[in-house]
């Protein structure tokens, strides 16, 4: 092996494969910051207003704030074309898969109302659209109406009242609005590391969008927070946590939502996710459900501290039980996730589009040489 073949990673952890200046995350503190500012000074932040400075690296000016929330109200209305494309999907297709197959299928307007070029306004349209998507995707597999946004209401007051039908209160609001603005964006993750990829071929960003939608569908990327909460109905009850993590360990099963490649210490937005999902459980029907997450956690954070290692719950852990809390069924945890992250998508997207470089990697191979049959005349 070259001293050039030495220095490999199969799961590239440790390699520099780029730079970006839209997120930092610093596994070793703690920390997560979008565009230099602190992730915990985001939350309570107007949601489109975060999405503006992850995407742009400002924040939005007053004409640019309404011009957004307009834009975004207008293009999560499906069109009747969309609506009949919809319905052709098999209404017990999982919601990322629909996403996945529906993104590349959608036509983005040909004016721009937004001023900031045309990657960002037809990645905002697919942005957009694919809230109505979701909902829709869900209104359908319940046999009810699909319904359109209201102009004037908030982006996820839209959402919640287009997926249930009903206007949500100002706190299910507030609480999916923190737990959107922390999972928009986390720097070179797979789903995003995907993107990058694809959009280095220069391939459309609606190609790009639907590969990382593809990824993040993956049990162990974004696909965690329905498996954590599964893994918590199955425990059933707190007093059974202990001996579910115990036979896990000894039987090498990976417990979902525990632990994080980048984050030595407790990942701040799983900090944060565990506060409110306390707040939102308390005294519910899903309080024992919060509870066994808990003690899950707690048990899995002993044992790795017997064996002398710190092993925390990520943002999924506890995600779940919240999305729950605001009546979102199991198989659209990851859809929801989805519909945040797309803004990192996008942001990786055009930062990459300023200084393209083909992502083309090198394989060690480690097959056989096998030298071809000698031809002999007949």
């Amino acid at each position: 092996m070259t001293e050039e073949q030495s220095f490999y990673s199969r799961d590239l952890a440790g390699v520099f494969v780029g730079d970006t200046a839209i997120s930092d995350v610093d596994g070793e503190a703690g920390l997560l910051s979008y565009r230099g500012i602190d992730i915990n000074d985001l939350v309570g932040v107007p949601y489109l207003h975060v999405v503006w400075m992850v995407l742009f690296g400002e924040w939005p000016n007053e004409q640019q704030k309404s011009r957004l929330k307009a834009f975004m109200c207008k293009h999560s209305r499906l069109s009747h074309s969309e609506i009949d494309l919809l319905q052709q999907v098999p209404r017990d297709l999982h919601p990322m898969l629909m996403l996945q197959g529906m993104v590349p299928l959608l036509t983005p307007p040909t004016e721009q109302l937004l001023g900031m070029g045309e990657d960002a306004e037809t990645g905002l349209f697919l942005a957009a659209k694919i809230t109505g998507l979701v909902a829709a995707h869900y209104r359908l597999g319940q046999s009810k109406v699909i319904l359109p946004p209201t102009p004037g209401k908030l982006f996820h007051e839209n959402f919640l009242t287009m997926f249930h039908g009903k206007a949500p209160t100002a706190d299910q609001q507030r609480m999916l609005d923190a737990a959107q603005i922390l999972q928009i964006e986390h720097s070179f993750n797979a789903s995003t590391f995907v993107a990058r990829a694809c959009a280095s071929t220069l391939a459309p960003v609606e190609n790009a969008l639907s590969a990382a939608f593809g990824t993040l569908h993956g049990v162990l990327h974004g696909g965690a927070d329905q498996a954590a909460l599964e893994t918590a109905d199955q425990v059933g009850s707190p007093d059974k946590a202990a001996a579910f993590v115990d036979e896990c360990l000894a039987t090498k099963t990976k417990v979902m939502g525990m632990g994080h490649r980048e984050y030595k210490v407790l990942d701040p937005r799983a900090r944060y996710l565990k506060a409110l999902a306390a707040d939102l459980c308390a005294g519910t029907d899903h309080e024992q459900t919060y509870q066994t997450l808990v003690a899950i956690e707690d048990r899995f954070i002993e044992r790795m501290a017997e064996d002398g290692k710190a092993l925390y719950a990520n943002l999924e852990f506890y995600k779940g039980v919240i999305y729950r809390t605001l009546g979102i069924p199991t198989p659209f945890f990851t859809a929801n996730f989805a519909l945040a992250r797309v803004y990192g998508y996008l942001a990786h997207f055009m930062e990459s589009r300023q200084d393209n470089r083909l992502v083309r990697p090198k394989a060690l191979y480690t097959g056989r040489t096998v030298s071809a049959p000698t031809s002999t005349a007949a």
